[in-house]
């Protein structure tokens, strides 16, 4: 008799941020249901990954459920799986901070299950070959990857039924193809497909592996999936029921037991890769996402797909650094703390595990990029990684004594060759960036653990074109599922505005008087000048107590149909222990001639939600007929204060002139599992101040300050 050994696990995981009401929803009709099945088959065998996250919010609020894993692994029913704690992308993560999550995983587990757990699930299966040698030094033997970054490889089908070893500079580890047929079968098609398919690759001497790994929220979490698996089709009982039943010629094993009793295939050395997916989405701009697409569907259309697809892949992971600089600020964050923190140790000073804590919990991968799962634009997502890096970052002020002065760098901070400049003291962190207008890209007010700049900039996607595509259609009848696009509201290709520029505070507008505040929303605003994108000079002043970082660009004004030179000089000075810096502006012309227009200086408030009572706006001596944080207005003023009384945060400008005083939400466009959806991502002011322009400076300055509520 033909016979087949079959690996079937699960991944469960939800990201740091992420809302409880999903947690809950996802326990309910994911997570327990499938071991309320599992449990009436105590002679099967399966694998389970949990990430830390997922495990502790368990532990704190669904107990039982590690109770009821703890026993199937007792019966060794279950193998558990480690990985990165805060399911990482270990690649681009310091080999120190790969090891010390894996381990702290695999220690968890130790902890509560009593198992010594040896493999990883590697998060969105993004392989680079260097991983070798960290993973082999966390004691990690093996390694789950889907079969196409083997078939990039250049192997076929029949190579893929086992497992392979592979090594970095010595070290090994063993890797797992996933077979991409079962993951297209389970749960989604008649168990009799998979049931088949295992037939049909069942040899003699029955030493072929098939593996299933995937998400577990495919079992129940994901749209639609309940009611298939658990209620109406009972698909998960029916599939194990199957399994049961054909024991006797399919073997389920854990991938231990494969180790143990099997031999590798043979040596393989992998690409960087994940999933198909994935790499689409990593393509840095439009052109090449729509390109791919294009040549994708070519392809199908040909009949040539199935054939070659294995020489079709999109882009590197690490890319979204490249489409995403936010992303990318995240990420040289995370660096400058951990590098920071192994400095600290190197010298002898003690740092906490809780520290560490923090830095790793800042590194899970979900905002890091975007995709239809990923979650670069959701700020709930984004907010814990700047507030466990903020957290992380107090705690090594306090060690090497940086939170008793103002420490003012010119350094590369993010790796794209041009330095930036930055300024801290115990309550705030700015960082600047000198070759593109001076702006400020990152202010962290330490106290509330919050980067009041974190806000995506709005720009254009390569599935905006569908969008686009669905109201030209509008109105006709469409009997293709492929060609329905689901929005969670009506009318948001009329939100799909773009900026030509990457979002931040301290621009600076020059523009004409009768600008209005559409035409600053919708980016239809024209600029006279050439500073806003236009590279400054910087210089450092002052001592401990206090710094002054004076940026300086002598650029053109097209003004009259002439272009005239003007100096523009902006010193931002921070002092020791304060929550507030002031910006001191000086305007001069370089030559003859007198000019009125509006100098804008640009700001934006990342505070987490647009529409709540909770977060508004207010002016000294002027009542808004709306005041929340996603409204649109212009009241003339020397200040603006926006309050989130949630997360306790006041911010005050005040200016010593008078300017007029526009404000419009930032708002974003993006694709997720549930369809088109609209993102709040922060608010901005600009304050407009009439000038006249002369050889004789204007001078102007702003004070920010923050507080607690």
């Amino acid at each position: 008799m033909k016979k087949i050994n079959l690996i079937f696990a699960t991944h469960n995981h939800q990201p740091i941020g992420n809302f409880d009401s999903v947690f809950v929803e996802n326990y309910d009709r994911a997570y327990k249901p499938f071991l309320d099945v599992f449990e009436k088959f105590p002679r099967l065998k399966i694998a389970k990954h949990y990430t830390g996250i997922l495990f502790e919010w368990l532990a704190q609020n669904r107990p039982e459920l590690l109770d009821r894993l703890k026993t199937l692994v007792s019966k060794g029913n279950v193998e558990l799986i480690s990985g990165g704690f805060y399911e990482p992308i270990l690649a681009v993560i310091p080999d120190e901070d790969k090891i010390g999550q894996i381990q702290k995983l695999t220690k968890f587990i130790k902890k509560h299950f009593g198992y010594d757990a040896i493999g990883l699930w590697l998060a969105e299966r993004i392989w680079e070959q260097h991983l070798v040698k960290p993973l082999a030094q966390a004691g990690v033997k093996y390694v789950i990857l889907d079969d196409t970054h083997f078939k990039y490889a250049g192997l076929t089908d029949d190579q893929l039924y086992g497992y392979y070893i592979t090594e970095e500079q010595g070290y090994s580890t063993y890797l797992f193809p996933v077979s991409k047929t079962l993951r297209y079968t389970i749960p989604f098609e008649d168990v009799s497909a998979t049931i088949d398919y295992l037939r049909d690759i069942a040899t003699e001497d029955g030493k072929r592996i098939a593996v299933f790994a995937d998400d577990g929220e495919k079992f129940g979490g994901w749209p639609g999936t309940y009611e298939h698996v658990y209620v109406r089709n009972h698909w998960l009982e029916k599939f194990f029921q199957a399994l049961d039943d054909n024991r006797d010629w399919i073997r389920m094993m854990t991938f231990k037991e494969a180790l143990a009793e099997l031999k590798p295939v043979g040596r393989i050395y992998l690409a960087n890769a994940s999933y198909a997916e994935m790499m689409h989405w990593a393509l840095p701009n439009t052109k090449s996402f729509q390109d791919y697409e294009t040549f994708e569907k070519r392809l199908k259309e040909e009949g040539l797909y199935d054939q070659y697809n294995i020489f079709v892949r999109g882009g590197f992971w690490r890319n979204f650094m490249v489409k995403y600089p936010e992303s990318n600020q995240m990420h040289k964050r995370m660096l400058e703390v951990s590098k920071r923190a192994r400095a600290l140790q190197e010298k002898g000073l003690k740092v906490s595990a809780k520290t560490l804590d923090k830095l790793w919990a800042a590194q899970c991968n979900c905002p890091y990029w975007h995709g239809v799962f990923g979650g670069t634009y959701l700020p709930n997502l984004r907010h814990p990684i700047y507030q466990n890096l903020i957290e992380a970052e107090c705690e090594l002020d306090k060690l090497d004594g940086r939170d008793e002065m103002v420490v003012a760098t010119i350094e590369d901070f993010d790796s794209d060759g041009q330095d930036e400049a930055i300024l801290k003291n115990s309550e705030l962190a700015l960082y600047f960036k000198p070759s593109e207008g001076g702006k400020l890209i990152e202010l962290d007010y330490k106290p509330a653990r919050k980067n009041i700049i974190d806000v995506v900039t709005r720009r254009e996607e390569g599935y905006h074109k569908r969008l686009l595509q669905a109201r030209q259609r509008k109105g006709e009848m469409i009997a293709e599922m492929h060609n329905a696009v689901q929005t969670k509201e009506e009318g948001l290709e009329e939100h799909l505005v773009y900026d030509w520029y990457r979002r931040g505070s301290l621009i600076e507008h020059f523009l004409p008087l009768d600008t209005t505040l559409d035409e600053l929303r919708r980016n239809h605003a024209r600029e006279l000048g050439d500073f806003l994108l236009g590279p400054f000079e910087v210089s450092l002043g002052g001592a401990k107590a206090k710094r002054t970082l004076t940026m300086t660009r002598v650029g053109v004004l097209h003004l009259n149909g002439a272009n005239h030179s003007l100096k523009l000089v902006k010193a931002i000075t921070l002092e020791k222990g304060k929550a507030e810096f002031v910006v001191d502006y000086s305007l001069a012309l370089q030559g003859e001639g007198k000019f009125k227009l509006c100098f804008g200086v640009e700001h934006v408030y990342g505070l987490l939600a647009g529409d709540a009572p909770d977060r508004y706006y207010y002016f000294d001596g002027v009542s808004l007929e709306n005041n929340r944080l996603n409204s649109a207005g212009e009241t003339r003023s020397k200040m603006v204060g926006l309050k989130d009384e949630w997360l306790k945060i006041n911010a005050r400008l005040d200016a010593t002139e008078e300017a007029r005083v526009m404000r419009y939400p930032i708002e974003t466009i993006s694709l997720s599992e549930g369809g088109f959806e609209r993102v709040y991502q922060g608010s901005c002011v600009v304050m407009l101040f009439e000038v006249e322009l002369s050889k004789k400076p204007v001078e102007l300055t702003l004070v920010q300050r923050f507080s607690r509520v």
